[in-house]
Parts: structure tokens; sequence; C-alpha cells
């Protein structure tokens, strides 16, 4: 494909945000450990909420594009985590290392030019990785979004 290189440049820089879209590491810098699991008005999630759900879902497209053998959370509340605030500061800091470590994941297999990115997933159903790294891409600007948003009424 003539365009293949360009293609695959332009989902990475989707994936990275900037551009329209912050990422995860500038909008959580600084959050206070005592506001991570603080309910605000008018918002569904707190910000560990958010947080792991981003991680979760993140791990889950990464998982399906890499092996038949990924298993699913149980949708939707496998995508959530159970409580509201971190049990400790280790956790919070651990599900922002997975989401990083999992994000530079997709965007090594969109690089990967021995992965057709048209090509579709064996073992899904109709999924490819280029609509899966799309997919993740718009997922995850829109919750950054709202912790963006979060983080502006809690003052953080």
């Amino acid at each position: 494909m003539p365009n293949d290189e360009a293609l695959r440049n332009h989902v990475i820089d989707l994936l990275k945000s900037g551009h329209a879209h912050a990422d995860l590491e500038s909008v959580i810098k600084g959050w206070k450990p005592e506001l991570r699991g603080t309910r605000v008005a008018g918002f569904n999630h707190t910000a560990w909420q958010l947080l792991e759900h981003l991680r979760i879902a993140q791990w889950d497209m990464l998982g399906f594009s890499k092996s038949a053998d990924h298993v699913s959370p149980t949708y939707p509340d496998g995508y959530w985590p159970d409580g509201g605030a971190p049990p400790d500061e280790a956790a919070w800091d651990g599900s922002v290392a997975q989401f990083v470590r999992d994000q530079g994941e997709m965007q090594r297999l969109v690089l990967d030019t021995s992965i057709d990115l048209f090509e579709r997933i064996p073992h899904g159903d109709g999924q490819t990785v280029l609509k899966e790294a799309l997919t993740l891409a718009d997922h995850n600007a829109y919750h950054i979004g709202q912790l963006m948003v979060l983080r502006r009424h809690l003052d953080v």
C-alpha cells in the first residue's frame, strides 16, 4: 500500500494523543490522592473509576488484537472497578503504568509492518488491527476528556 507508512503514523498520533486530544499523563499529573475517589455532582464516575476503565478497556482491545487466547471481561461490569477510590496510592500508580505500557504496545503493533492493518483478525467477527487502534484512540480521548472536566470541577 503506497501510503501505509503515513497511515500508521497518523494512527500513532491519535494513540499518543496531542493535537486535538489531551494525554492521560498530563491530565492526571498532580492529582491529589485524596481526590482520586471523590464524587462530584453531575458526574457518574470518580477519577479512579475513569482511570481503571481506560486501563481495562485498553488492555482488552490490545489483548484481543494480539491473541485468540485473550479473554475479555464481562461487559459492562468487568470494564469498571468495584470501588470508587483506589485502595492505595500503589494501585493508582500501577494503573497509570499499565495504561502507559499497553498504549506503547498498541503503538508497536500498529507500527509492525508485518501486520496488515486491514486484515481481519482471525478470531474476531470483522475487526482489524486498524479498527481496534482507532476505536482505542477514540475511547481514550473520550474518557480522558471526562477526566479533564472532572479535574476542573475538583480544582486539582
